[in-house]
């Protein structure tokens, strides 16, 4: 019986080893045979049903049975009108929360591609909510290059700064043909910063060389790891310079009537401060832009959403997990959580 039992179970476990290769055999068989799937999908939500069962539910449980009434009746009698109303025009909008290095600009040209083959210029509009410290100076030139194309095409483009534009993504909303912004967001910081550090000391201390060939004298003008010249300072300052009158001319063309010497020096200011200097055009949130739009257009939120695998799910996790505890482990130490 001992046999038996011990032939059973030698018997169960290479069943269950074969079983095991030959679902990871169709599985890859399967990967190679399946067409590639889109990298993403473009998904609309509509803001304005959501705002509308907002309102729906707020008022169920404050109106009372008779009130309640009365307005179910009101409401009837406005959807029969709006029947014979020409349809409403519409405002699209985008949510930009850029990082340093801008890779969400993949996302925007897709969303405003989608809406270039549908808006009307005539009547419709887009809607940006913009939240960026600003980064790299060709990821934010592109951003701004995309929110340039609405403009080409005749729509009327509005920014929303709820939190911060600086730098680069001052650079996306000096595009709009209207600049609104809380009255405590950060605006501005029109200039350019380039640092790296520099070990050269430290090799040199622990005798370690570092040899670096180029072709072209300026291939290269500071270093990491090499013994940094003054000519290649002289020649990196002259680069950023170059950097920073290019910045200064875009948002020139853009927004004419500002005083561009007087607010590019890098600085930034809150939205009150930069109303005045003539950066925003309105102080607002773009909360109450969605409730006073909503009135005589249909809202809809417009987002490219990026297809992931279940590796990139499990690194997203991850990242946003060690994210989170940082945050917690800092209020402890600072003493914010009770």
């Amino acid at each position: 019986m001992e046999f038996l039992y011990e032939y059973g179970l030698f018997f169960a476990k290479t069943l269950t080893f074969v079983i095991a290769i030959a679902v990871i055999v169709s599985i890859i068989m399967g990967a190679a045979v399946k067409p590639k799937a889109k990298k993403g999908e473009i998904t609309i939500d509509d803001l304005s049903e959501q705002l509308d069962d907002l309102k729906q539910s707020f008022i169920e449980n404050t109106l009372s049975k008779k009130e309640l009434k009365a307005h179910q009746k009101q409401q009837k009698n406005e959807a029969k009108k709006q029947q014979n109303d020409e349809p409403k025009s519409r405002l699209y909008v985008i949510d930009f929360n850029g990082s340093v290095d801008a890779h969400e600009v993949e996302s925007l040209r897709e969303e405003i591609t989608a809406i270039l083959t549908i808006a009307d210029k005539e009547k419709d509009r887009v809607l940006v909510r913009l939240e960026s410290g600003g980064g790299v100076v060709h990821g934010y030139g592109l951003a701004a290059s995309q929110l340039q194309r609405l403009r080409n095409a005749g729509i009327h483009l509005t920014v929303a700064i709820d939190k911060v534009a600086a730098s680069g993504g001052y650079m996306m909303a000096c595009v709009a043909n209207e600049i609104v912004a809380a009255p405590f967001a950060i605006v501005g910081s029109i200039g350019v910063i380039a640092q790296i550090p520099n070990f050269n000391k430290i090799l040199k201390k622990n005798d370690v060389d570092f040899e670096q060939i180029t072709a072209g004298e300026y291939k290269r003008t500071l270093t990491i790891f090499g013994e940094n010249t003054d000519k290649g300072r002289e020649k990196f300052k002259e680069e950023i310079e170059q950097t920073h009158g290019l910045f200064k001319t875009f948002v020139s063309e853009q927004r004419p009537s500002l005083d561009i010497d007087t607010v590019a020096t890098g600085e930034h200011w809150f939205a009150t401060q930069a109303y005045d200097k003539g950066l925003v055009d309105k102080i607002d949130t773009s909360d109450d832009i969605l409730l006073s739009q909503a009135k005589e257009r249909q809202i809809y939120k417009v987002k490219y959403r990026i297809k992931k695998n279940l590796s990139d799910k499990l690194a997203v996790g991850l990242s946003s997990g060690v994210s989170k505890a940082g945050v917690s482990l800092m209020s402890r130490l600072k003493g914010l959580n009770p």
